[in-house]
């Protein structure tokens, strides 16, 4: 008896440890995940080709159209006047710049006047005996020479003889050395040869200013040109008098230039060609760097996307049917800094206008108009 009860325990025992067993073994056992798929969302735009204008990005600074950089030729102090020598003066055309004493050089000049007009006197009673002819025209010269005024021209000569008897006594060369000391006392006031400013002094009131010194710098403040570069491609487009948009760094000031001169050479290094774009403008300086947009040509049945878009700068990625993203290959004609202008694409095709990480040939996706 004994025998059977504790065989009926072990045997109940086993059972308990099976049951515990497989309980703990279907504890252990994980439950296969189930994944939803998910579609991404892109936004794009319906293409409209159209005519595209293909502008070219340059910049340069601001010089003055009309400048010169003055210098002395004479010796002199520097005398003080009515508006001062300083950088920021404005001159009318015409106006004094600056003045050097030439008090010494005016005396050495009046001295040579002095010796021409003895030279005719002395030569009058020949005149009168030995050409007659001539006598009246030279009374009339000297009775209009004044020692205060600039020398007159001398007579026309009649003949040879009268020629070779006025110039063997010396009045030929003393008449052409009174004309250029008068020349030269010109050279002591130098005037504004247009409307402009002072934008550099390099000498002022009472300094000994010598032949050959710099004096300062002038500029016309109301016209500038401006020296671009532009890609030797596109030379061909650029054309005298076409109109250029302009516009500082901040773009918040607009102007409009417009190509005067266009460089005939190419720079061997770059392969860009100078373009020269004058523009005109109160609120302008010289010096001030600005951007110009130019319009070189347009471009037909194309549109214009971020650079970013492209892949391998020869495909976009298109939406097929709504859904499948579709790498198709298009034709650029012109890159820009941001932009690119491309062809290929037919009308109401979807094309990204952002990109989308991880996209690939017949991906599904989900469209939304940007």
């Amino acid at each position: 008896m004994r025998k059977i009860i504790l065989s009926g325990l072990g045997v109940l025992l086993l059972l308990v440890a099976l049951f515990l067993g497989k309980k703990i073994i279907d504890s252990n056992k994980k439950s296969k995940p189930s994944f939803s798929k998910v579609v991404k969302t892109v936004f794009v735009k319906q293409v409209e080709n159209k005519q595209i204008p293909i502008v070219l990005k340059a910049s340069g600074n601001l010089v003055a159209k009309n400048k010169i950089e003055l210098y002395s030729e004479v010796q002199g102090v520097l005398k003080p006047l009515a508006k001062p020598f300083k950088e920021g003066t404005k001159f009318l055309k015409g106006q004094t710049l600056l003045k050097i004493n030439s008090d010494e050089f005016y005396a050495s000049l009046q001295s040579q006047k002095s010796n021409l007009f003895n030279l005719i006197t002395a030569i009058m009673p020949d005149l009168r005996l030995d050409y007659p002819e001539n006598f009246t025209k030279w009374e009339q010269y000297l009775q209009n020479f004044d020692i205060s005024k600039p020398t007159p021209n001398l007579p026309v000569f009649s003949s040879d003889k009268e020629k070779y008897f006025i110039t063997g006594r010396g009045i030929t060369s003393a008449y052409y050395n009174v004309k250029n000391a008068e020349v030269k006392l010109s050279k002591y006031n130098i005037r504004a040869p247009f409307n402009g400013i002072l934008t550099e002094a390099l000498v002022t009131t009472g300094t000994l200013v010598r032949p050959g010194q710099k004096l300062g710098e002038f500029i016309d403040n109301s016209v500038f040109e401006m020296e671009v570069s532009i890609n030797a491609a596109y030379a061909d487009l650029l054309k005298i008098g076409n109109k250029v948009n302009l516009h500082n760094l901040e773009n918040t000031k607009d102007y409009t230039g417009t190509v005067i001169r266009v460089n005939g050479k190419v720079d061997q290094a770059s392969q860009t060609i100078k373009a020269f774009i004058q523009v005109a403008n109160k609120d302008l300086k010289e010096g001030m760097y600005l951007e110009a947009d130019l319009v070189a040509k347009a471009e037909e049945n194309a549109i214009e996307i971020s650079r970013k878009l492209l892949i391998d700068n020869k495909a976009v990625y298109t939406v097929k049917n709504d859904s499948i993203l579709t790498l198709t290959p298009i034709n650029p004609v012109y890159f820009g800094a941001e932009k690119v202008v491309i062809k290929g694409l037919e009308n109401n095709t979807k094309v990204l206008t952002q990109t989308l990480p991880g996209a690939f040939d017949g991906m599904i996706v989900k469209t939304n108009k940007s």
